[in-house]
């Protein structure tokens, strides 16, 4: 999937979440990071490479992404798209947040750290839809798709992903928010401290 795509699916899936959790208070600081960090959860996966919107981003980004993509994570759709990823990325986000945390005494990182895992989750899933599929299991490097049939599968890019994927992320965006309207409004008049 797109860049695009992953960040529009970050966010909905944390929508979701805020929607079917109970509702708790938190700080505009912490909201405002946990935001922020699933966006860039949404992206991290593919930091394997060089092209991606997270190097693009970044000054010197390509030259690093060029140094990182082969030599520490195995190439594009390795390392980077499976569990072993995601609990390597959360373990290091998580040490990275208490850090922050002295910093900034008013944040709660439990809400930060899922709000980022939330988006680098969706990442995988999003990509698990495409026809070149993930190495979900790795060490198992035997790449994982849905539907199995890869001629059922989506191609990064391509029309379908802009006529269909999209649009329906956006009506289930529409849909959650429609009818919990008076709940989300509920949370930014009472809940943010």
């Amino acid at each position: 999937m797109t860049g695009r795509t992953h960040d529009l699916a970050a966010i909905s899936a944390l929508l979701a979440i805020f929607i079917y959790e109970p509702l708790i208070e938190i700080s505009l600081s912490t909201l405002f990071l946990a935001l922020l960090f699933n966006q860039i959860g949404g992206i991290l996966p593919d930091i394997d490479q060089p092209t991606a919107p997270f190097w693009r981003n970044l000054p010197v980004g390509k030259l690093i992404g060029k140094i990182i993509d082969k030599s520490l994570l195995g190439g594009h759709r390795f390392l980077t798209h499976s569990l072993l990823g995601a609990v390597i990325f959360g373990g290091l986000f998580y040490f990275g947040l208490l850090f922050l945390k002295s910093a900034i005494l008013s944040i709660n990182v439990g809400i930060i750290w899922i709000s980022f895992m939330v988006g680098v989750l969706s990442h995988l899933l999003l990509d698990s839809f495409t026809k070149e599929g993930i190495p979900l299991l790795l060490p198992i490097t035997k790449k994982i798709g849905f539907p199995f049939n890869k001629q059922l599968r989506i191609t990064t890019g391509k029309s379908v992903e802009y006529l269909v994927v999209i649009p329906v992320i956006i009506f289930i965006d529409i849909f959650l928010i429609s009818s919990n309207y008076s709940y989300i409004t509920h949370f930014f008049k009472y809940y943010i401290i």
